[in-house]
């Protein structure tokens, strides 16, 4: 058996397994491991967590870095008038060990101390984790501002955040003492650790590329960082190197002014992946142009099935017993409309279908877009015979007005109502109460600028059915009105509102004509379908063939 690469205070619980012993350093701004520790947004940070669980259970050599946000994402709560309103309260978490880690960085040319906090990987069932820290006596106000908020609205934090990330975690490897083979950068912003090898190497990008790769996990633009290279040499970003020599390494034009993380991080790895297999295509298409990048392959994302699924609904799966099934079913509905009562005042219908769609909302994931035809919209909700319901749940940035606006509008429009339903609070036991109780889980995403989309996997592993554009990783997973209901794609070169009216047309048409009919006639029939979609979502879609699939794909090419 392989041994762990960690010294011997932090080694991984378990024997390696020789498959996995090639010895990985996972790099990623937000985990979403145990709803107590509330480090995450959203998808980025649902998968990070999934993988760190896998990761364990397969005994690899994988250990994970992160940061310690003080004050987390944000607390969802409600204003006096019931809108949307953003809280941040400072987290302390006992369960993380300090081993007195401490080095110094440096930002804008100043020293920062950072701190190294342990996370034991029996603690949550993970692989080994440490998370960084400059919220600590030794810095100054501003330096441990630094760490408080995951994804700070001032451009400079979070630059100085990426810092803390990508150098801070590669200077933590240095004082530990071991050096990992691999260097996984889940998104671009750990690109820094990229440079602090090359400051450290000479400016060796060949050596740097053999130990580097990269996870691209979006289209979107936003998602795609920019930044003014010289603001990041000004921020001691390139960990002093010359912007002369940066610009050489990167082959940038010498009077290049911008620095793009992901074109960064092609150019400074030898591998890279999108997330799903049509994200893998749409990465190499949108790629395409730039010179001297690393190959772009694909491993689809996936969510952890033992963290996931509820274990009666999956021992009555095992045992294909409708009847139980449905009784578990029924009671995890109950519990979901119990919150939804607490926080809305709203009484649902455990016999009712119900909808969810549950998400970090963004305008592109389109969460109001079954509501832009008021009149089918309320037709839904009105129905005497077969009854829908409708739940909408999920954390807009906070200074992304447009999507607060979109979460107030929908919270306002569920008032009038009695079958529609706006939580808060959308974090991991939410999500996962909303994947328990829910019958249909809606993903309508503009086709193309969903890179995978995981909330689905995890609700079909506790039977609730997708319905959803034809879009990341259902690409992969479908079987339309076999496994799960699929939104014909609307007609190419067609404007945004003619889009969305064809989107929104063809939901209504199979819930009108398929999923009705299917769920209050013919019972026996919809447990059929979602039994053929729990079958299917494992074990593709269960993150352990995705930890694996990084292995073979990434970490041993």
């Amino acid at each position: 058996m392989s041994e762990s690469f960690l010294p011997a205070q932090y080694a991984h619980p378990y024997e390696i397994d020789p498959k996995y012993g090639k010895s990985t350093a996972y790099f990623c701004m937000e985990y979403a491991i145990d709803n107590l520790f509330k480090i995450y947004s959203g998808g980025l940070g649902y998968l990070a967590g999934s993988h760190m669980r896998s990761a364990g259970a397969l005994r690899q050599n994988l250990v994970g870095v992160g940061i310690l946000w003080s004050y987390g994402y944000y607390n969802q709560i409600r204003a006096e008038d019931g809108d949307m309103a953003s809280q941040f309260i400072r987290k302390d978490y006992s369960f993380l060990e300090d081993h007195n880690i401490k080095f110094l960085i440096r930002i804008c040319g100043a020293p920062v101390w950072v701190k190294a906090l342990y996370l034991n990987a029996s603690t949550f069932g993970t692989a080994p984790m440490f998370f960084l820290t400059t919220d600590i006596p030794e810095n100054d106000e501003i330096s441990r501002s630094i760490t408080r908020r995951l994804y700070d609205s001032n451009a400079m934090t979070r630059l100085s955040q990426y810092i803390v990330l990508g150098q801070g975690g590669a200077r933590l490897f240095e004082e530990l003492g071991v050096e990992p083979d691999i260097y996984h950068m889940n998104e671009a912003h750990a690109v820094g650790a990229a440079f602090n090898m090359l400051a450290r190497n000479g400016g060796n990008v060949e050596e740097v590329k053999k130990r580097f790769v990269f996870t691209t996990h979006t289209p979107e633009e936003a998602g795609n960082e920019k930044m003014d290279i010289n603001q990041m040499a000004n921020f001691s970003f390139f960990d002093g190197l010359s912007l002369e020599s940066v610009r050489e390494m990167l082959k940038l034009d010498p009077h290049e002014q911008t620095f793009n993380y992901s074109l960064a991080a092609l150019r400074l790895s030898h591998i890279s992946n999108g997330v799903s297999k049509l994200h893998g295509e749409v990465s190499r298409q949108m790629w395409s142009g730039y010179s001297d990048i690393c190959p772009i392959t694909h491993v689809t994302n996936a969510q952890n099935l033992d963290y996931w699924q509820d274990p009666e609904l999956a021992e009555a799966f095992a045992a294909r017993d409708k009847k139980a099934f449905r009784r578990r079913k029924l009671a995890l509905k109950k519990e979901l409309f119990r919150i939804v009562g607490e926080q809305t005042g709203q009484l649902f219908d455990p016999e009712v279908l119900t909808i969810v769609w549950a998400r970090r909302f963004a305008a592109y994931k389109r969460p109001d877009l079954i509501t832009q035809n008021p009149v089918m919209f309320e037709r839904m909700l009105k129905r005497t015979n077969r009854p829908v319901q409708m739940i909408w749940a999920g954390k807009p940035y906070p200074t992304d007005f447009a999507a607060v606006e979109i979460f107030n509008k929908l919270n306002s429009m569920s008032k009038s109502h009695a079958r529609c339903a706006v939580l808060t609070g959308y974090e991991l036991s939410l999500s996962r109460a909303l994947k328990n109780g829910s019958d249909l889980w809606l993903n309508n995403p503009v086709v193309t600028r969903e890179a995978s989309g995981t909330s689905g996997m995890s609700a079909a592993m506790n039977g609730s059915v997708n319905i959803s554009t034809d879009d990341g990783w259902v690409c992969e997973f479908k079987e339309d009105g076999v496994n799960s209901f699929i939104i014909p794609t609307a007609k190419e070169g067609l404007a945004p509102e003619a889009r969305n009216r064809s989107d929104r047309d063809n939901f209504y048409d199979i819930i009108e004509n398929k999923v009705l009919p299917l769920y209050y006639d013919h019972p026996e029939s919809w447990s059929d379908l979602v039994f053929q979609s729990m079958e299917d979502v494992s074990p593709a879609f269960n993150s352990d063939r995705m930890a694996e699939e990084y292995y073979s794909k990434m970490y041993n090419n």
